[in-house]
């Protein structure tokens, strides 16, 4: 390794707030993808560096703090699991001055120059899993429910529109500003008060979690299945055993997922941070596939000019813990699985 300095990469991740459910995992994850880039060399021959960067802060506070990292010219990259929104407002931030890789499932559509999204979308993620529910489970009738932003209302656009080639039928959508206990409480009352199947939750982190325990005191699993494409480990232990059944999920990742590169991955990160890490998850795991596309990428362009790394990463392709991972343009492209709840843990039952 060169001593022409160290890559430093800001991390952005949610440590507090709704969202500060996924903050330990991820900082894990992002500390043994870190090293094993070193490990193997670093990025450009630069020992990589990471800086945490809590994106459950206030906006202001967000975007004041990355924009001076990135005038200051102490951070060479950006990646990190955060919601749409913050990638809108970081996105408008950085503008395109350095490499960011966003990590997140999200709505899709990314396209501004020096943004590249390595997380699933719905017509990958949300529609099979919807086909494969109505298939075999026979679900038809369906309610929405989020929070009040970006991911969501695009995602219940896209579920309302995507509904009459699956054979579904939309009841009704309702959103809930995040933090707000008492709104989660409606949407579930927006559910229990619909004759449908299914629920489709997008709701991040905490609210999530309370909407499955409000869910379950009701009753309401014994006749309606939960589907949401953000669940993770940590969600459904913060649920709590006998709230989490009839909930599926679909992602790139799950812990339970039996593979060759899954198991490694597990093996490494226990053997890096020893058997009392935090959960090792999706969400957590989206920052490891961000840290993997931000080496192959530069390493790729040869440079962190911003021209050479757009024009390197159509076609980028890398074999890691979701398989393999191959950019058409911007956006990230991998095997999607759907699961069924099953306790603290999830049942893989299908690749989508």
């Amino acid at each position: 390794m060169s001593d022409a300095g160290v890559f430093r990469v800001a991390m952005v991740i949610p440590l507090q707030g709704t969202g500060g459910i996924f903050g330990p995992s991820c900082r894990s994850v992002a500390e043994l993808a870190s090293h094993e880039i070193n490990e193997s060399g670093g990025i450009l021959g630069r020992e990589v560096e990471l800086v945490f960067v809590d994106s459950g802060r206030p906006d202001d506070l967000l975007t004041a703090e990355v924009d001076a990292l990135i005038r200051a010219g102490r951070i060479d990259a950006i990646t990190g699991w955060h919601i749409s929104s913050h990638r809108h407002l970081l996105a408008d931030v950085v503008r395109g001055r350095i490499p960011y890789i966003y990590t997140a499932l999200y709505e899709g559509g990314e396209t501004r120059p020096g943004v590249f999204a390595s997380g699933e979308v719905p017509g990958t993620q949300v529609a099979p899993a919807f086909a494969w529910l109505g298939r075999n489970l026979g679900l038809r009738d369906w309610a929405v429910v989020g929070h009040d932003y970006v991911w969501p209302r695009t995602s219940a656009a896209f579920v309302r529109t995507a509904a009459p080639a699956l054979g579904m039928r939309v009841h009704g959508a309702a959103f809930a500003t995040m933090g707000d206990e008492e709104a989660v409480f409606r949407l579930v009352d927006h559910v229990e008060h619909a004759a449908v199947d299914g629920v489709a939750m997008f709701l991040v982190g905490q609210d999530a979690v309370v909407f499955n325990r409000e869910f379950a005191r009701r009753g309401l699993h014994e006749r309606t299945v939960r589907f949401s494409p953000l669940m993770d480990e940590n969600m459904l232990l913060g649920s709590g055993d006998g709230c989490t059944e009839s909930l599926f999920s679909s992602a790139g990742y799950f812990r339970s997922l039996v593979t060759a590169d899954t198991l490694d991955l597990q093996s490494r990160y226990l053997g890096y941070h020893g058997a009392y890490a935090p959960a090792l998850n999706n969400t957590a795991e989206s920052c490891y596939e961000g840290m993997v596309t931000l080496a192959r990428l530069v390493d790729r362009a040869g440079s962190t000019d911003m021209d050479r790394v757009n024009a390197a990463v159509d076609g980028l392709a890398y074999d890691g813990p979701r398989g393999v991972v191959e950019f058409r343009g911007a956006q990230g492209v991998h095997d999607v699985y759907l699961a069924k709840a099953d306790g603290y843990d999830f049942d893989v039952v299908a690749a989508l």
